[in-house]
């Protein structure tokens, strides 16, 4: 089975980025948060928020889920 990578519909806070990302590489999506939330306070907020609207628009929903 092929994985793809998709925004979670089921654990979404704002887009289900974050969710995705941690249902993708199996790890807990409150962990890739706060990784998240982490890095965009490191690099000035403003290009993490750039790459989440990116993403966002980018990675297709979940539908199976």
């Amino acid at each position: 089975m092929v994985k793809k990578l998709s925004r979670s519909e089921k654990n979404k806070m704002i887009g289900g980025v974050c969710a995705g990302f941690g249902e993708y590489f199996d790890i807990d999506y409150t962990l890739v948060r706060l990784i998240f939330v982490a890095l965009a306070l490191m690099t000035a907020i403003f290009p993490m928020l750039i790459f989440y609207i990116v993403a966002w628009i980018v990675i297709p929903i979940d539908k199976k889920k």
